[in-house]
This record gives C-alpha cells, structure tokens and sequence, in this order.
C-alpha cells in the first residue's frame, strides 16, 4: 500500500548515490555472515519489533472506525509475530534478511491486510488539540529569550522534547498511557550535554554566521512534535527570511503525523491574516514525502517532495527512525543535520549513549 505515484531519489543526496547511500545505519549483518542464520543484532531487533506487539495490537482493539476490531487485532498479532519468529528460523525469508525498514514495512502491511489503516487516529486527533492549545505559549516562551543563540539552543531542546512523544517505543508507550507528556517538563529533563552526538556548537556558529535561504525538514511524530517542537523552530527560520518546506509521511504509521493532517494543524495555527503568531508563514510549503513508514528510504520519495527541494541548502532529518536509525550517515550535497532523541536500548547501545539520550549530528558543506 505505497504511494500511488513513481517514487524518485532525494535530489540532494551525494552522488552517485549507489555507493554513496546506504539508507539503514545499523548493519543487522556483515557479508562474511552466514546468509541462513540470523545474527545476534538480527536476533535482538526482531525480539524488539516482537515485544512491541502488545501494544500495538491493544491500539488496533481500541479502533472503533474498524469492524470487530477485536479478533482483526489478534489477527494481526498473530500473523506479524508468525513473520518475526520466521525470521529467527531463516533470515531470508519474506524478501530477508531483514534490516529496520523491512520489520518496519512488514508491520504496516500486516495492520492493512486486516484491514486497519490509522491505529493512532484517535490519540494522535487528542494529542494535536492538546499541542494546538499550548502553542502560542511556548512561542511566546522563546520570542521573550533576547540572546539570538540562546533561543535557538531554547527551540531545539523543544524539538528534543516534542519528539518524546513517540507511541513506537515499547517503554514510551506504557509511560504515556499512564501519565501523558508535559511539554515544558520534558525541556527541563533532557539529559545535560554533551549528547551522545552534538554538534550544537558548530550549528549556533553557522547559524549566527549565515541564514539558509531554503529548509527542507523531514518530520516525525503528531502532537507536541510537530506543534510545540518543529513548528516554533520552522517559524524562527521564517522570521529569518529563510523558506520552509515540511515533509509528511503520505499514509499513516504509528503516531507520525500524515500529510493531511499536518494541513489541518497548519490551517488551525494561522491567523485570519496567515500568520503564525505573528510571522507572516507564505514561504511555509508542505509536502507529502511519499512515504509510509516510521523510518525513511531517501531513494523512495515523492516527485513534489523532490521537486520542492531540489534547491534547499540544507536538509533537517528529524526523529530517531528518519534521522537516527535511517541516515544519520546519510551524506548531502548541501547542510544537513540528524536530530532526534535515542529511545531504544539498541540504539543507545550502538552509539555507545544513554537511552533517551539527544543526537545532534550537523554537517557543514564547505561551498
């Protein structure tokens, strides 16, 4: 159930891409591996997207816009789980072996095939009017920060903070059910830098030194991610003169927040004039990605998304599935940076960080 339309290569990926790009950043396995037995990093991924089953099936029981959602629910647990132990037996089967896109792909067609097709619509609609709420505080929180540096610093530790809502992460999903997620104390709880990866240093420089003339970001999560971290960030740029283009996910997957729906909160932030709190926000453009997944293949992207920003001169991967566990060595023709916050063991464990630790990765093209 992919985009309808021919998918294309981000443009601004370093060619050739084919020996340059690799999109998945943890190798699962090694040439010299044995092809018909899976790997101990095979093992512990796929005992990930195992135990995230639980709460992924009680999401599809609680979805009323589906017919006997219950045994639809059991069905799937049943039928992705029989994938995943397939996998343990024979790392080549069902189109393997698999890396974090494949485990990724197979879930979302398992969910469609039994006929669920936006498990998250009704937390990420509760979540989104919570987030449209709180905006113009939090904009009005960071437009009273004076110092230029320290507010940029003050709009990215929001970013960080917005991205802990993320209903994809086992641990994150049962520490939500029980108690929600408070924006303004998720900003003062990061952990103290250095991070994991940071390079905020070097991007507060090139941002005093420099302002980009076109931003392509590549979103995440609905809710506060969206509303309280990325969009107060993208309204800076805007006030700088720079232009935005925002790219959704075209189809639903998990909590992030779909093409579509990032219109609908845009059209509810603005004011009657177009404005943004003020900022005038025309040279926001939004675009669908062309894609369908928590993670992202640059290779496999929408001919708008490629058209809009074939001109950026840089490139923001936001989240840890876009921007940490997909292309976090991802190397561009122009300005990039990876920020997201590291909410998987194995991932804290491959980077060699804390969990819910912040990658910041800033690559500056030397023009």
């Amino acid at each position: 159930m992919e985009s309808s339309e021919e998918l294309v290569a981000f443009p601004l990926l370093t060619t050739p891409i084919e020996s340059n790009y690799r999109a998945c950043t943890i190798p699962y396995r090694f040439p010299s591996d044995n092809p018909r037995k899976p790997t101990p990093t095979e093992l512990a991924w796929i005992d990930l997207f195992l135990n995230s089953i639980p709460s992924f099936r009680k999401r599809a029981e609680g979805d009323e816009t589906v017919p006997d959602a219950y045994s639809k629910a059991e069905k799937f647990a049943q039928r992705y789980t029989e994938i995943l132990e397939d996998f343990k037996k024979d790392p080549e089967s069902h189109g393997g072996p698999p890396d974090c896109i494949l485990l990724c792909r197979l879930r979302e067609q398992v969910l469609r095939e039994v006929g669920f097709r936006d498990i998250f619509k009704k937390v990420k609609d509760e979540e989104n009017a919570k987030a449209i709420s709180l905006f113009e505080d939090v904009v009005r929180l960071n437009d009273a920060i004076e110092d230029g540096p320290k507010r940029v610093e003050n709009l990215i530790r929001g970013i960080f903070a917005g991205n802990i809502f993320d209903l994809g992460s086992a641990q994150l999903a049962e520490l939500f059910s029980e108690d929600g997620m408070s924006f303004l104390a998720s900003c003062q709880n990061l952990v103290p830098r250095p991070w994991v990866i940071d390079d905020l240093d070097a991007f507060l420089l090139k941002w005093g030194r420099k302002s980009w003339k076109k931003v392509v970001i590549f979103i995440d999560n609905s809710g506060a991610d969206i509303i309280l971290g990325i969009l107060p960030f993208a309204r800076e740029l805007l006030r700088r003169g720079t232009k935005v283009v925002l790219a959704a996910n075209e189809l639903p997957s998990i909590n992030d927040v779909t093409y579509p729906e990032l219109i609908e909160i845009i059209s509810k932030l603005k004011d009657a004039h177009g404005l943004l709190v003020g900022v005038d926000a025309s040279n926001l453009l939004i675009a669908n990605s062309g894609n369908d997944l928590p993670v992202i293949d640059l290779t496999r992207i929408s001919q708008e998304l490629a058209y809009l920003a074939s001109d950026s001169d840089l490139v923001i991967l936001e989240g840890m599935g876009r921007g940490i566990e997909t292309n976090l060595y991802a190397q561009f023709k122009c300005d990039s940076l990876k920020i997201g916050m590291v909410k998987h063991p194995e991932v804290a464990q491959f980077l060699g960080g804390r969990l819910y630790d912040c990658v910041f990765k800033f690559n500056e093209v030397l023009s």
